[in-house]
């Protein structure tokens, strides 16, 4: 009989969590990817592609190049005899696959498929203006330039990226009007128009449907982003929901017990003490559920939340404590909202359990781009590098500021109180 938790590797669940892990292993990618970076791991995924068919192209083209090199008529109508044309077919042939190995690399990928793009334009403007009859415009080849034309636009398609095949074009007129193998008639003008005409039709056509694809994809991205955002907010909202008719239920009633109790209890019965604590823990606990349901909901006023907190807290404590706010508040993240409150939590209790401080000072402070949080008590502080066993409040704290990319900063010492600051970024 095979073990229980092999079932695990059945469900649904688990093969939706393999597949998504799949992804973003071939993609680099995290768990907590941004729209930025799919977006971003998308085009570098386009790029690749489309690098690679360029290779294979390549290719057919340096099977030609052998073909001309080994037939005697074509190799005499090029000028490329000799050691000279052997030695640039086996250049062309090694960067060729020197582009292909870096094909990958983020960076070093597209530049070295530009540059070794701009050579292969550079060997066929030789090709086109080599022959002394027959050349430049007159050239059976011309018509390879709108073929560069075409990767330039697919691979790079921003209009600058595509201005070498255009030079390339101009410089093989330059360079047919100086070696003055013909008169440039009519039908050679007509044919500079209609290949200028193809190359501005190629790149408008291209650099239009790139620039189409990458938005729709973009809008993809951010719709899907918005959709789990939406489903989140809809299953919180439903746990909140039962968790109120629920738990809040089961505490009000223990609270309306309690209350029932004490009134039949008499007053020297040492139940009566007893009683009264277990309807104060259940008050309490009744409040943090309202709290943990409010932080859950859209509408959570943080900086409110924080100083209804601080003023509860020292009422029950008779600690000192002073909230200060400064800076524009703004609309923080579910999450960053309960990282903020759990740390001023922990911070609190610490002073009151450990620290034995008689005045607390918490401060809140929006800054242009980040959110921090600083506590700091007079306490008898302690060592942070020598944390006691089972003491895990500092390991959470730690915990929550790493999962969402913040940074926590423990400053103490023994007899020097402890300063607690919290800062991760916001929204602007």
């Amino acid at each position: 009989m095979e073990p229980a938790f092999a079932l695990d590797d059945d469900k649904p669940d688990s093969h939706r969590r393999a597949r998504v892990r799949a992804v973003l292993e071939r993609r680099k990618l995290t768990d907590s990817v941004s729209a930025e970076q799919a977006t971003a791991s998308w085009e570098q995924d386009r790029f690749v592609a489309r690098a690679r068919a360029l290779f294979y192209a390549r290719l057919m083209f340096l099977t030609l190049g052998l073909a001309i090199l080994a037939v005697p008529r074509w190799a005499f109508y090029f000028g490329l005899h000799g050691t000279f044309a052997f030695a640039g077919y086996f250049t062309m042939l090694l960067y060729s696959v020197a582009n292909f190995m870096v094909i990958d690399h983020p960076k070093a990928g597209r530049w070295v498929t530009y540059v070794t793009l701009c050579l292969d334009l550079a060997i066929m403007v030789v090709l086109l203006v080599k022959p002394q009859l027959g050349g430049g415009l007159q050239s059976p080849l011309l018509a390879t330039q709108l073929v560069f034309t075409t990767l330039f636009a697919i691979l790079y398609p921003k209009p600058l990226a595509v201005l070498p095949p255009l030079l390339a074009l101009l410089v093989t007129i330059r360079l047919d009007l100086l070696l003055d193998r013909n008169n440039f008639t009519a039908i050679e003008v007509l044919t500079v128009l209609w290949y200028c005409a193809l190359n501005f039709i190629i790149i408008y056509v291209l650099v239009y449907l790139n620039e189409r694809e990458a938005a729709a994809h973009r809008e993809v991205v951010e719709l899907q982003g918005d959709l789990k955002e939406l489903a989140v907010v809809e299953e919180r909202n439903r746990i909140a929901r039962e968790i109120h008719d629920g738990l809040g239920a089961s505490l009000s009633s223990m609270i309306i017990q309690a209350e029932f109790i004490l009134g039949m209890a008499k007053e020297d019965s040492p139940l009566r003490s007893e009683i009264t604590e277990l309807k104060a823990t259940a008050e309490e606990s009744i409040e943090e559920l309202r709290r943990n349901l409010q932080m859950m909901r859209e509408d959570f006023e943080l900086t409110q939340g924080l100083d209804d907190y601080v003023k509860t807290f020292g009422q029950r404590t008779q600690v000192d404590i002073r909230f200060e706010r400064s800076g524009l508040p703004r609309k923080l993240t579910p999450d960053a909202q309960l990282a903020l409150f759990r740390i001023l939590q922990e911070c609190l209790s610490n002073t009151v359990k450990h620290a034995e401080a008689r005045t607390v000072q918490v401060k809140l402070d929006y800054d242009l781009n980040r959110v921090h949080l600083i506590v700091r008590d007079d306490g008898k502080g302690f060592d942070p590098q020598r944390t006691p066993r089972g003491h895990y409040g500092l390991l959470n704290m730690r915990e929550r500021a790493m999962k969402l990319g913040g940074e926590l900063i423990v400053d103490s010492a023994p007899g020097a109180g402890t300063r607690v600051s919290f800062s991760l970024s916001s929204p602007s």
